[in-house]
């Protein structure tokens, strides 16, 4: 379960911002949203089923995924990929001369096996600079290790981690180094780091590739085809049929462009289509027979997009998995969306408490009957294209008196918001000028 992640110099974020799912000390209108939406866990702060994260374009929302998404593969493949002289992709914040030149932050907490981690990293594009890692055996925080350069601090119960400081270059991350030498702690870090789904709401051809992956495999095949059924697409049945694989988009993101060249070696170069099958009718309204649509070439936009989000949703829910969706309502009905995250604000639905964040633009979602204040996050920049990062639960209104006090629990959010009264909104400029001059 993920508790919390901080972030700094890294994009649009200068200052460290810290997101978290723990809940705070707060009731909603409705208990019931506090009922299905708050969980704990032994030994463990109450946590959140689900977050959204709302802001005007370019504020940031995005660059607080790609942090979450950079900070797991470099975990994953920094023992892999960097050589003993490759730079560290790090994008520090590009817009301040105090931040030229420092190092990136990122930090994470979260729970493995009952047990709390904190994990972090600072690096540049040449080295990592600091890194630590502690966790809570019983109920005060110990630490396991540190590092600050090449120097590396080691306690007793990270014997694992003893001989592997020699081995661990420079831009390479010593956890990772650990796990690749099979240390048991460290494993299960990286695991859960594995385990960890960041996906695009906009690029989702690796959350295709994975729910096809999962088809073909017939892992959770049932559930999958059971969802796409519910969603009203008028989808009887999905099938995977095996198709000449076309030429890889040159303009794709290159994390995708690998992924997808290793899954045509996996598969003999070959590629998966998906096939829906639709009921037909007669003059009167009858079923007569069934019909097979091309996915690709017949369905909309917003069927294909729930079919890639198939996969990661039926996993994530069914493993415990902590899922992380970049514009979740991208193509998406509003109704469909809302559907999406009450499976997770569920203890129906959602037996194992498995926590979605996403970045949104849908402000129907913004209702005191489906969120607590706690679960609703903004992104908003400065004047100096800085991002900050805050929740409703610790945003301020001032009053007549100008007095300030906290966000009540009737408000009207999604109201209050598109009026900016919390701030992360856009604000256009007089639109009718551009035909000024003409």
């Amino acid at each position: 379960m993920l508790i919390e992640f901080s972030i700094g110099n890294f994009r649009s974020f200068r200052d460290k911002v810290t997101f978290s799912m723990v809940a705070a000390a707060l009731k909603s209108k409705d208990p019931q949203v506090d009922e299905n939406n708050v969980f704990t866990l032994e030994g463990q702060p109450a946590l959140l089923t689900s977050a959204a994260i709302y802001g005007a374009n370019a504020s940031g929302k995005s660059n607080l995924i790609k942090a979450i998404l950079f900070m797991r593969k470099f975990v994953l493949n920094s023992t892999k990929e960097t050589q003993a002289t490759g730079s560290i992709e790090v994008e520090p914040f590009a817009l301040s001369t105090e931040t030229a030149g420092k190092p990136c932050h990122f930090e994470v907490v979260f729970v493995a096996d009952g047990i709390r981690y904190r994990y972090g990293f600072e690096a540049t594009s040449e080295r990592v600079v600091s890194e630590w890692l502690f966790h809570v055996p019983t109920k005060v925080e110990a630490r396991l290790f540190e590092r600050t350069q090449d120097e590396f601090h080691l306690s007793g119960v990270f014997k694992e981690g003893k001989g592997i400081q020699e081995k661990t270059r420079p831009n390479t991350l010593f956890l990772s180094a650990v796990a690749q030498w099979n240390g048991e702690i460290a494993q299960k870090i990286v695991t859960w780091f594995h385990q960890l789904g960041v996906a695009s709401g906009l690029q989702d051809t690796m959350m295709r590739v994975y729910t096809i992956e999962n088809l073909v495999k017939g892992d959770y095949q049932e559930r999958i085809i059971a969802m796409i059924r519910s969603m009203d697409l008028a989808i009887e049945q999905v099938a995977v049929e095996k198709k000449p694989m076309p030429e890889i988009n040159p303009n794709m993101p290159e994390r995708f462009k690998e992924a997808i060249r290793l899954l045509m070696e996996e598969q003999g170069g070959i590629n998966m289509g998906v096939v829906t099958t639709h009921h037909r009718f007669d003059a009167d309204g009858n079923r007569v027979d069934l019909v097979n649509f091309d996915m690709d070439k017949q369905e909309s936009d917003g069927t294909q997009k729930l079919f890639a989000l198939s996969g990661p949703i039926v996993r994530a829910l069914q493993e415990g998995r902590v899922l992380i969706v970049d514009e979740l309502d991208a193509r998406l009905h509003p109704l469909m969306t809302c559907g999406l995250v009450k499976l997770f604000n569920s203890r129906e639905t959602n037996p194992r408490h498995v926590q979605l964040i996403f970045t949104t633009h849908d402000t129907n979602l913004l209702d005191k009957e489906m969120f607590r204040r706690d679960q609703i996050w903004f992104t908003e920049k400065d004047r100096q294209g800085a991002t900050d990062l805050y929740s409703l639960a610790e945003f301020k209104i001032k009053t007549a008196s100008q007095s300030k006090s906290a966000v009540r629990n009737d408000a009207s959010f999604e109201k209050d918001y598109i009026a900016g009264r919390y701030g992360a909104i856009p604000f256009l400029g007089d639109l009718h000028r551009m035909g000024e001059g003409q």
